[in-house]
């Protein structure tokens, strides 16, 4: 347990990442081209030519400036929310709910600590009524008697199509071997750019191999029960 004048503040950097300090400084030449009424070509090129690079320089720094500031606000959050190595002195308060840091995931033995304004875990955050960032992968792992048992693992409700990192790579894998069985050579499934029709023709082609093969076997199991029957 540490004594509360050893704990420390949230991690901070002293660096100046606002990228609202970056700006453009014209050179002196820049500066005295600019009140002239005619320029050479090679003149204005040059100076277009220095305009693009500072206006690139300018770019990139607006750009560390915010991935800077991105990385302190996360290092906050994740203090506040995530592994902070110190506990409040008054435990009793954090579990009936005076301490929202501590607070465990409501999942009925699940030991993982609850997400930021909620009381489930990132893992049962589907748990939630009340949630609405969160939706299931409905990516199908087996049939049963009862209906498809899909995924069901937390992705974002945003994602298209709505499957998880893995069940997206294995779609990709299922794809990329139908569209070589319709004649298509694909090297890299990350690079997909089929023809829609070809992916039409494809399906419909696994569609009516499927039915004909139902329907061989219904006639085989017909012509048992004849062959039973006499």
């Amino acid at each position: 347990m540490a004594a509360k004048n050893n704990t420390l503040p949230p991690p901070s950097s002293s660096k100046n990442d606002d990228p609202s300090t970056s700006a453009i400084t014209p050179s002196q030449e820049d500066a005295y081209l600019s009140r002239a009424s005619h320029l050479t070509r090679q003149e204005l090129l040059r100076r277009r030519s220095q305009r693009l690079k500072e206006l690139t320089k300018c770019y990139k720094d607006h750009y560390w400036g915010f991935m800077e500031h991105l990385k302190i606000q996360y290092r906050e959050y994740y203090w506040k929310y995530g592994v902070s190595p110190f506990k409040q002195d008054n435990e009793v308060a954090a579990v009936e709910g005076g301490d929202d840091n501590n607070r465990r995931c409501a999942s009925v033995g699940c030991k993982l600590k609850a997400m930021a304004l909620t009381s489930f875990c990132h893992l049962h955050i589907l748990s939630d009524s009340k949630q609405r960032l969160y939706k299931a992968c409905t990516y199908v792992i087996k049939s049963a008697q009862a209906g498809p048992i899909t995924c069901g693992k937390p992705i974002l409700r945003s994602t298209i199509p709505s499957l998880c990192t893995v069940h997206f790579q294995k779609a990709q894998k299922h794809v990329t071997r139908a569209l070589r069985k319709a004649g298509l050579n694909v090297t890299s499934s990350s690079k997909l750019a089929p023809k829609f029709h070809v992916i039409v023709a494809e399906y419909v082609r696994q569609i009516q191999s499927k039915r004909r093969a139902a329907q061989k076997d219904n006639k085989h199991k017909v012509a048992i029960k004849e062959e039973t029957a006499d």
